[in-house]
């Protein structure tokens, strides 16, 4: 009974801050294992502003989250989301390199944000707890070496131990083409949490019209507003901070804006600095804006140092950059009809 009551205040909270349209959702990646980085990255998002944090749907993740945010001193009004995946969403595979194809060319450690492309005893490897699955690496690769392996989770196993921590929202990334298993993975969901609940989807295995008719088939026994829709526009490709690399983003929070669902709308996939003012010069009025790939690409080289917690200059760069995403993305949220 506490434990119910203290999800029902939670929800109260985050509900308010959606209706609000103050909310900043920083994106760790799904595939983000390094518990290092999880917590730098919470940690300093977290003072500057970001309330909602995207992180693996991993005990030890969500103890990192938890950590940086405790550390921000700024427990108020800051909530934790994992990140769950069906087979063939890009969210949820793992780059793999094959030694017998590799030529050692090296394009793929030049090319990947996350540095998880290492080199070892004269090979290339992937270090998985670092692998975000954005495929930057096959893109660059002229060898054919690398592919992508999907991580298989099983949510009955993955699910009750992550509710223990109190997490504040689950979320499923929902792009791969297997209708069945998108609603039994839903379902499990569902049935083992009463909390918020987010739905990452994107358009490159769906059409406009499979798009909507899966969205409305999730949410049909779900009470009004207690989703979110991530309508993901490009994911994992916010590297530049332009208007072309956001605008998927924007067209695919149109889609549901133009169906008037009862769920709270989040702007992801390629999003950066220009993303919610792009939103509001095409009225698009969204609950909320996730960035993710930009947000980490600003800070990286902060958060990597080993004196990030106690190199008062560098940690005010960091967080200057940070606040500056964070308020910039706010500014413009709210103001469309209103």
């Amino acid at each position: 009974m506490l434990i119910y009551a203290l999800y029902s205040a939670v929800f109260a909270m985050l509900d308010d801050i959606l209706n609000e349209k103050k909310c900043f959702k920083l994106v760790c990646a799904a595939g983000n294992e390094d518990v290092r980085e999880v917590e730098r990255l919470v940690f300093l998002y977290s003072r500057a502003g970001a309330v909602l944090f995207d992180v693996c749907a991993k005990p030890e993740i969500v103890d990192a989250a938890k950590n940086g945010i405790k550390k921000s001193g700024c427990e108020q009004n800051r909530f934790i989301c994992v990140s769950l995946g069906i087979q063939g969403d890009p969210h949820v595979c793992k780059a793999e390199i094959l030694p017998d194809k590799c030529s050692g060319c090296s394009e793929c450690i030049k090319n990947c944000p996350n540095n998880a492309v290492i080199h070892k005893n004269g090979c290339f490897e992937i270090d998985k707890k670092r692998c975000i699955g954005c495929s930057n690496c096959i893109k660059t690769c002229s060898s054919n070496a690398i592919s992508m392996k999907t991580t298989v989770q099983d949510f009955n196993k993955i699910i009750p131990p992550l509710i223990d921590k109190r997490i504040d929202c689950i979320e499923l990334h929902a792009s791969g083409s297997d209708e069945f298993e998108t609603e039994e993975k839903w379902n499990i969901i569902n049935h083992l949490y009463d909390g918020m609940l987010s739905i990452c989807i994107d358009r490159s295995k769906l059409g406009n019209e499979q798009l909507i008719k899966r969205i409305r088939k999730l949410i049909l026994n779900r009470k009004p507003y207690t989703t979110i829709i991530q309508a993901d526009g490009a994911p994992m490709s916010g590297q530049d901070d332009d208007y072309k690399t956001t605008l998927q983003a924007v067209a695919a929070a149109e889609i549901f804006q133009n169906e008037k669902l009862p769920v709270y709308l989040m702007l992801s996939g390629g999003t950066n600095s220009k993303t919610t003012r792009l939103a509001k010069m095409c009225n698009i009025d969204a609950h909320g804006v996730a960035i993710g790939s930009y947000a980490r690409k600003i800070v990286r080289e902060f958060i990597i140092r080993d004196d990030f917690y106690t190199n008062k200059e560098v940690f005010d760069n960091a967080l200057f950059q940070a606040k500056q995403l964070v308020d910039t993305s706010l500014s413009y949220m709210g103001e469309i009809y209103g």
